[in-house]
């Protein structure tokens, strides 16, 4: 299935997923424009967040669960095979970022919150480590909120302040896909307002794939809709 005649950043060939013995969906063909929100929609049970977990190998650290088929993704220099088998996980997950549905940020300070990716990755210049926590805290619309208690913990933060703690720390290494999985079903109306704002800004430098259960959401905010039961991905 083919969206468009726009740049595509994702292409998805017979993809299956399966853990033990029972096959969550089959056969997905499927591709993703480049600067896009892309929906997912559907029952509850149907592997929508399995799906997301295909595209950054995350289902891997699951025991029992099996993928089969292909996912090719542009990353700037043509199209590379993410499960080949020399492809690396790690940079993987840092071109290909992820948000769950309840906030997790780490049992430390706001700012160690975001400066921990970069630190994983190897970054020692306290210089840039700084100025790239502002500019993400800025793109999340967190900064003006949190810019006079940076060192607190980021479990004092609301929900929402918690959510989009979790996007800046995803957006810190400037992956070009983010994945998110029902970031907003906890939250409360305004800060479910905020977060759509910010996705329909971030799509300018990204690729969106966001699971809602939220029909309303999906239509303020999707540029393509698609919708996962009975294993098959279909367009809505």
């Amino acid at each position: 299935m083919i969206m468009g005649k726009k740049q595509i950043k994702i292409q998805i060939k017979d993809l299956g997923f399966y853990y033990k013995n029972q096959q969550i969906f089959e056969n997905i063909c499927i591709e993703f424009e480049n600067n896009s929100i892309t929906t997912i929609s559907g029952p509850s049970g149907q592997g929508k967040s399995s799906f997301l977990m295909a595209l950054n190998r995350l289902w891997e650290s699951i025991e029992g669960a099996k993928v089969k088929g292909t996912i090719r993704m542009d990353f700037g220099k043509g199209f590379e095979n993410i499960y080949h088998k020399n492809y690396s996980v790690t940079k993987l997950r840092q071109r290909v970022g992820m948000v769950f549905q309840v906030p997790n940020p780490l049992p430390m300070s706001i700012y160690k919150n975001i400066e921990f990716p970069l630190k994983l990755r190897g970054e020692k210049n306290k210089t840039i480590i700084a100025e790239k926590v502002e500019q993400t805290l800025i793109e999340s619309f967190l900064w003006e909120e949190v810019k006079d208690r940076l060192f607190t913990d980021a479990g004092l933060l609301s929900g929402g302040q918690q959510q989009r703690l979790c996007i800046a720390r995803a957006l810190v290494l400037e992956p070009q896909v983010l994945l998110l999985d029902e970031p907003t079903s906890s939250l409360d109306e305004k800060s479910v307002q905020v977060i759509e704002d910010l996705l329909l800004k971030l799509k300018k430098k990204c690729t969106i794939i966001l699971v809602s259960h939220h029909i309303d959401q999906v239509d303020r905010i999707a540029d393509n809709k698609l919708v996962l039961s009975d294993r098959r991905l279909v367009q809505h």
